[in-house]
């Protein structure tokens, strides 16, 4: 009989609960990485925008998964530096970031939206998203994809195969949402990506030296491996094969801080018959 009482109690508070939303998202994205003093400061200056849609299925009133598409931009540039070292290396980068994530939400205490029941909740997330990008850097004018070129010898005899242009990532953060009526709510989140390459910015190990580099992958490859020459002002610098460019001993990061709106379906499935229920428990009988 207790049991009975129990799930009798549940089922309201889960029946409330379920029901799909779909949303908006536009806010800032930020990169760390070896264009970012080596992994060490995010540079406020190389923040870019970011948006994205997303659905969710609100299972409980303590979680939901959803899936989402964000677009942003990211970069890096080492003369935002104060290190004079990493200033005269003279790298830079930009991307475009597509991404798909499967993502799910624990909401603590609760959120419920339906009859404002609960709402007010701080969440926190964590999942997996699987995303595109393509380094490219400007060169006397013209815009070149890093990846193709091939800037740490990528292709030749005992150096490393090219990365490719897809990267899978473990996105988290935390995030705070209200509902400002039944249907819509308002939402800030801030998710950080591990991502699970170290080229996002077409740095990662070690360089070639120049003429070898040349001679195997194009004067171009060689010119954007090695930039120290033009920031001193002089011809291409040399430097041995096997010399750092990078910091290899972990992968990228990057993050998007959004702004949130989304609809809630509320009179779907399951979630419909409260209002069924509700118009019903109204009537008046003479």
């Amino acid at each position: 009989m207790k049991k009975f009482l129990f799930a009798l109690f549940l089922f309201p508070l889960s029946l409330t609960a379920q029901h799909f939303e779909v949303g908006i998202m536009a806010g800032a994205s930020n990169y760390l990485g070896d264009l970012s003093s080596n992994s060490s400061i995010l540079y406020m200056q190389e923040t870019g925008f970011a948006g994205g849609v997303f659905a969710k299925y609100n299972f409980h009133y303590l979680g939901a998964i959803r899936m989402g598409f964000n677009v942003t931009q990211l970069s890096g540039e080492d003369a935002n530096s104060s290190d004079m070292a990493i200033q005269q290396r003279n790298l830079s980068f930009v991307s475009d970031i597509y991404e798909g994530s499967l993502i799910a939400e624990i909401n603590i205490p609760g959120y419920d939206p339906y009859n404002l029941n609960m709402p007010f909740s701080p969440y926190l997330f964590a999942g997996v998203s699987y995303f595109y990008y393509n380094p490219q850097a400007t060169y006397q004018g013209e815009t070149y994809d890093l990846r193709t070129l091939g800037t740490e010898g990528q292709g030749i005899p005992g150096r490393a195969e090219p990365y490719g242009k897809y990267a899978f990532a473990i996105p988290m953060g935390i995030g705070f949402k209200y509902a400002i009526s039944d249907l819509w709510n308002l939402g800030l989140e801030l998710g950080v990506r591990r991502t699970f390459t170290d080229y996002l910015d077409d740095v990662s190990t070690t360089y070639v030296e120049y003429s070898t580099l040349a001679a195997a992958n194009g004067e171009i490859a060689a010119a954007l491996s090695n930039r120290t020459g033009e920031f001193l002002g002089t011809e291409p610098i040399s430097v041995p094969t096997g010399t750092l460019r990078g910091d290899d001993s972990g992968n990228d990061w990057f993050f998007i801080l959004g702004l949130t709106l989304s609809y809630n379906f509320l009179d779907n499935g399951l979630v419909g018959a409260r209002g069924r229920l509700r118009r019903r428990s109204g009537c008046n009988t003479d």
